[in-house]
């Protein structure tokens, strides 16, 4: 049975779960939290690597601020389209003022910005606040 790696949204672990079966069930080996889980996950400087490239799913990173109000605006959007990707594409948010190094190297030069990454390399990018269903839709065309 084919498996695919899952980084843990709660400790960060990496998890094997079978590919290609619909899953009601999983969760991490290490802590116990559901992989299932959809809530955006915070990244950082220190982490941010490590969830790009040891997930074979793809990883959905909204580039924010908490000064840019179409951030805000836009944040519970982000958390909306998420919960349409159960173990599909998991959904993070990287804060540019506290990681200005991750930042820099996307060149990320307006906010929000959301890259998808699969197999750790950028594949999409896209600028500006969206409403859920927007989200949904462009993330829907590369997972």
């Amino acid at each position: 049975m084919d498996k695919i790696k899952v980084v843990c949204p709660n400790c960060g672990a990496v998890n094997a779960v079978p590919a290609n079966r619909e899953i009601r069930k999983a969760n991490c080996g290490k802590c116990g939290h559901s992989l299932l889980d959809t809530h955006p996950v915070e990244l950082n400087e220190s982490n941010f690597d490590h969830f790009i490239q040891k997930n074979d799913i793809p990883v959905v990173v909204d580039f924010w601020a908490p000064w840019c109000g179409p951030c805000q605006m836009m944040a519970p959007n982000f958390e909306a389209a998420a919960r349409s990707f159960p173990l599909k594409a998991r959904f993070a948010k990287l804060n540019t003022e506290e990681a200005p190094g991750v930042a820099a190297r996307y060149g990320i030069r307006g906010i929000p910005t959301m890259i998808i990454f699969k197999n750790g390399q950028e594949v999409a990018r896209q600028s500006g606040a969206l409403d859920a269903s927007s989200i949904a839709r462009w993330v829907s065309q590369y997972i």
